[in-house]
C-alpha cells in the first residue's frame, strides 16, 4: 500500500496516535513519519513493539517517541502530555485509534470504560495542546456507528455500543473544539481484515468475517484502512463530521 500522504508534505507537524504500537495505529504513525511528521507511539502494554516501531522510523530519517498509557487512567494521561508538551511544546493532530471491550478477564463495564469515558477525557486533556486549525480523528466501526439503525453479531454488541456512546460524547464537545479552532472528524470503516478485533470475532463466530466479506464485496486491510485515516487528518472535514469507508449498503441510514 502506497501513502496517501506526500513527502514532506507535513514537515514539522506533530502528531499523537492512540494504540500505534501495531495494527491500524502502527500503520498510520508510519504514513506520518514518511510525510515528515513528528510522530507518537502511544501503546498501553507493547512497549517492545513500540520501541521497535520507533526504531524503524528513526532509521528512515524520521522523528518519533514511544509513550506508554493507560488511556482509563486520567493520571496516566497527564503524564503522556507533559512529556509530548516537553518534547514538542503541543500537537497538531490526534487520532483517537485506540479502543477494546472484546478482551477477557476485564470487568463487565470496561467497554464503555474506555470506548467512552477514556476518549472524553483523552480530548479533554488534549485541548490544550492543539492550537487553532490543528485536526482530531476518532476512529470507528460501521457496526458501531450505525449501531442504533442495524443489529451486529451478539459477540461484538458490548463493544458496538461503547464505541458510538463514545463517538456521541465526542460530538457533544463539537461547539468546545469549534471555539478552539480544533477540527473533528469521525472515520468509520467496516470489518478490517488483519485486526485483532477480525481475529477475536472469528475466533468466537467462525464464518462471521468471511460472511460480512461476501455481503459487502470488499473488506479494507490493515494498510489500506490505515491510509483512509491517514488520508482523514489532512482532507477536508465534510458537513457532517463523517467520512464513511468502504461499503455502507447493508446498513440503514441514521436518521
Amino acid at each position: 500500500m502506497s501513502n496517501p500522504l506526500a513527502a514532506e508534505s507535513l514537515a514539522g507537524a506533530r502528531v499523537l496516535v492512540t494504540g500505534s504500537s501495531r495494527g491500524i495505529g502502527a500503520d498510520t504513525v508510519r504514513y506520518f513519519a514518511e510525510a515528515g511528521a513528528k510522530v507518537v507511539v502511544n501503546y498501553r502494554n507493547k512497549e517492545k513493539r513500540a520501541l521497535q516501531l520507533v526504531a524503524k522510523i528513526e532509521e528512515a530519517g524520521g522523528e518519533a517517541i514511544a509513550i506508554g498509557a493507560d488511556l482509563t487512567d486520567e493520571a496516566s494521561l497527564a503524564t503522556m502530555f507533559e512529556t509530548v508538551r516537553d518534547a514538542w511544546g503541543g500537537l497538531d493532530v490526534l487520532v483517537m485509534n485506540a479502543s477494546g471491550g472484546m478482551e477477557t478477564g476485564m470487568a463487565e463495564d470496561y467497554a464503555l470504560k474506555l470506548n467512552r469515558d477514556a476518549q472524553v477525557a483523552l480530548l479533554t486533556a488534549a485541548l490544550p495542546l492543539l492550537a487553532p486549525g490543528s485536526r482530531v480523528v476518532f476512529v470507528t466501526s460501521h457496526q458501531a456507528h450505525f449501531i442504533r439503525t442495524t443489529e451486529t453479531m451478539p459477540e461484538y454488541l458490548p463493544v458496538a455500543l461503547s464505541k458510538r456512546a463514545g463517538e456521541d460524547a465526542l460530538r457533544e464537545m463539537l461547539p468546545q473544539l469549534e471555539t478552539a479552532g480544533v477540527e473533528f472528524v469521525v472515520v468509520s470503516g467496516d470489518m478490517i481484515e488483519g485486526t485483532i478485533t477480525a481475529t477475536l470475532l472469528e475466533r468466537s463466530n467462525p464464518g462471521a468475517i468471511s460472511s460480512r466479506k461476501e455481503s459487502a464485496g470488499k473488506l479494507y486491510n490493515v494498510a489500506e484502512f490505515a491510509a483512509e485515516v491517514a488520508s482523514a487528518a489532512v482532507e477536508p472535514v465534510p458537513a457532517d463530521h463523517t467520512r464513511l469507508v468502504g461499503d455502507t449498503s447493508d446498513f440503514a441510514p441514521i436518521v
